[in-house]
């Protein structure tokens, strides 16, 4: 896992709560279509889940 990657999951790990792409990218200071790639990603390995559209959280 990258440093980039690590920030999404520490991004979403601090919130609590399941978030939108959008506010990953503002709350790790990334650009959003970098986030949604690493979101695929980290969702194809099965390390964060979408409870609900358009929402991811850890898994």
């Amino acid at each position: 896992m990258d440093t980039k990657e690590k920030a999404v999951l520490n991004a979403m790990t601090q919130e609590g709560k399941p978030m939108r792409p959008g506010d990953i990218a503002e709350k790790a200071a990334m650009d959003k279509e970098e986030v949604s790639r690493i979101l695929a990603k980290l969702r194809k390995e099965g390390k964060i889940s979408s409870p609900k559209r358009c929402f991811y959280a850890p898994a």
